[in-house]
């Protein structure tokens, strides 16, 4: 990695944090400037505009949840194994508190909803991949055997995904730590239903 691409990448990470505080949209030069200590000028630089900072932001945390979530689970074998990794590695990264402010592709997803533009359609794609992952997983637990060949997928990912959103929500507006383990009880239920048999 060379020097510039290093700087941008510290850049990032201090932006993902701010912005999991003030919100991806609530994110500029200006105030990513302020919190970091460097100048505006310099972050201009590297960015050119709030909306590609903004971009930039949901861009990385994008690539660092597959990274650091769906990658480690994409290592298991196919099946529950894998889905199971997978929605746990979710959660987990959820009660680390990695960001101070909640996963911030989750909470631009509300800011954005409405909004159009790069932004909003760089968090459709991830949400949609997402998703989608989800939907793949539960297929090859029931091409293993693992879930009922006749099980819902579109459902059961739609149901997942809510239980994660409901976690998030539950641990950041509600500040309860119920959610995670209720999250976690609702996904062994989901699967016990679901199961072959």
């Amino acid at each position: 990695m060379t020097k510039k691409a290093a700087t941008r990448e510290a850049i990032l990470q201090q932006a993902l944090a701010l912005a999991s505080q003030v919100g991806v949209s609530g994110l500029t030069i200006g105030s990513l400037a302020a919190a970091s200590g460097l100048s505006k000028s310099g972050l201009f630089a590297h960015f050119g505009s709030k909306e590609a900072l903004q971009l930039a932001v949901v861009l990385a945390a994008q690539q660092q949840f597959v990274a650091e979530t769906v990658q480690p689970a994409l290592a298991l074998p196919r099946g529950m194994a894998r889905l199971t990794a997978l929605f746990d590695g979710w959660l987990v990264r959820m009660e680390q508190g990695r960001y101070p402010g909640g996963c911030p592709l989750l909470a631009a997803a509300y800011e954005f909803d409405d909004q159009p533009g790069a932004v909003r359609e760089a968090l459709v794609a991830g949400q949609r991949w997402q998703r989608d992952t989800l939907q793949r997983l539960l297929q090859q637990a029931c091409d293993a055997g693992e879930l009922a060949a006749d099980c819902d997928v579109a459902l059961l990912a739609f149901m997942l995904f809510g239980l994660v959103q409901s976690a998030h929500h539950d641990q950041q507006l509600l500040d309860s730590a119920d959610g995670m383990a209720l999250a976690r009880r609702g996904f062994v239920r989901l699967m016990a239903m679901h199961q072959a048999g």
